[in-house]
C-alpha cells in the first residue's frame, strides 16, 4: 500500500484532528498543512498590499500634493505598514521553518526534547516548537 502524501490528501469538510488518531498520521499532517499553507497566503497577499502602499506613497510625494499634515498622516501611514510587513515577514519564515518541519516528518515534535508536543497545543498554536512546559521553563528564562 502506497504511503498518502498530507500535500495531496483531501480531508473530509469538517476534520479536526483527534487525540485517538496516531499522532501526526497523515490526516493530521495534511490538516496543518493546509492551515500552514493558508496563513502563507494570506501573508503573501498581505505583502503585495503593503508593497502598492509603499509605491502609492513614493507616487504621491513626489507629485508634492498635500499640506504638512497630509504628509505627515502618509508618513505615519506607511511606517505602520512597514512595520506590519516586517511582522508579516517574520512570521512568513516561522511558517516556512513549520512547512520543512512536515516535509522531514518533524512537525508536532519539540524542537529541545524530540517529544511530542500533543495535538491540543498543535491546534492552538500550529507554530509551536515546544512542549508546554519547555515553553514555560524558556519564558522564565527569558
Amino acid at each position: 500500500m502506497a504511503k498518502q502524501d498530507y500535500k495531496t490528501l483531501e480531508l473530509p469538510a469538517k476534520y479536526t484532528p483527534k487525540k485517538s488518531e496516531p499522532y501526526m498520521c497523515p490526516e493530521q499532517k495534511a490538516y496543518f498543512y493546509q492551515i500552514l499553507m493558508a496563513q502563507k497566503q494570506d501573508l503573501t497577499q498581505g505583502n503585495n498590499n503593503v508593497l502598492n502602499a509603499v509605491r502609492n506613497s513614493d507616487a504621491v510625494e513626489n507629485t508634492g500634493v498635500g499640506d504638512d499634515s497630509d504628509n505627515a498622516s502618509q508618513e505615519q501611514a506607511l511606517t505602520m505598514n512597514l512595520r506590519m510587513s516586517e511582522r508579516d515577514s517574520n512570521l512568513l519564515k516561522k511558517i516556512n521553518a513549520a512547512l520543512e518541519r512536515l516535509e522531514n516528518n518533524t512537525f508536532g515534535y519539540s524542537v529541545i526534547s524530540n517529544e511530542e508536543i500533543g495535538i491540543s497545543r498543535m491546534l492552538a498554536r500550529p507554530l509551536a516548537t515546544m512542549t508546554v512546559e519547555e515553553q514555560e521553563e524558556y519564558e522564565a528564562r527569558r
